[in-house]
């Protein structure tokens, strides 16, 4: 799949969470995009030095624009939180391998996002064959993307601090519902993603789980955003595999988290 960096244009933006954005981009790279992969948004301040890489959270139907939805973080997203209709922004993409959507057919299907995790669920709900049991966590019940989710699945809530849905986190969600499922797509920080892996090795079935980790160049050259990995690597011959470009989606049993 080529990828490409290209000066695209900001379609819309607006403020959807306290430090949450959520902006719409015309570009050529949303013709290829698949859930679970990502962009690198390049900051004008070039002090800032690096891109940032931020997950793809739908395509438009015309594949001629793509949404992200991201959390201010730092320097670079801040600027990025002050983009309007029309200017220019600087991407490059599609990057990462996505999620196998084929891994679902004809399966009950966990869709699971925690926090900025739950930004690709949304392209994830839309394509997957079946429809899936979507099980989201935030904080409290500012519950961005909530309406958007609904259209294409069951949506099942958790609260850490009990304001919507059940209070905990997912795995709460699902002992509380009592969900079944026979195979995992999940995205979130890493202490939910440790749990869904555990889970799902209990009920030996699979958990595809995208890692959210620090990257730099976005396309595998300086190895800062290297997973161990439980068996040797085919590229690199030791037990480590690249985010950027092996990931970020790994078969949660392929990774050491």
């Amino acid at each position: 799949m080529r990828k490409q960096k290209e000066t695209a244009g900001v379609l819309s933006q607006s403020k959807i969470a306290p430090g949450i954005y959520d902006m719409w981009i015309e570009t050529g790279i949303a013709a290829d995009a698949r859930p679970g992969q990502f962009i690198c948004v390049y900051p004008r301040d070039k002090s800032t030095l690096l891109p940032r890489p931020i997950s793809i959270c739908e395509v438009r139907e015309d594949r001629r624009a793509l949404r992200i939805v991201y959390r201010v973080a730092g320097q670079g997203t801040a600027e990025f939180s002050g983009y309007r209709e029309g200017e220019p922004v600087s991407v490059m993409g599609p990057l990462g391998n996505g999620f196998p959507l084929e891994a679902a057919e004809g399966k009950r299907v966990f869709l699971m996002g925690g926090g900025i995790g739950v930004p690709p669920i949304l392209e994830l709900a839309k394509e997957l064959p079946v429809p899936g049991q979507i099980i989201v966590g935030y904080r409290d019940d500012r519950l961005f993307l909530k309406e958007d989710l609904e259209k294409y699945g069951r949506v099942y809530i958790a609260t850490e601090d009990g304001s919507a849905g059940t209070r905990g986190n997912v795995m709460d969600a699902i002992a509380a519902n009592d969900l079944q499922a026979d195979v995992i797509f999940a995205c979130g920080p890493m202490p939910m993603l440790r749990a869904i892996k555990a889970y799902a090795q209990e009920k030996g079935i699979p958990a595809y789980i995208s890692l959210e980790e620090h990257m730099a160049c976005g396309v595998g050259a300086c190895l800062g955003c290297v997973v161990k990995t439980a068996q040797v690597h085919h590229h690199t011959n030791v037990n480590n595999a690249r985010i950027c470009t092996d990931g970020p989606v790994f078969e949660a049993g392929e990774v050491e988290i």
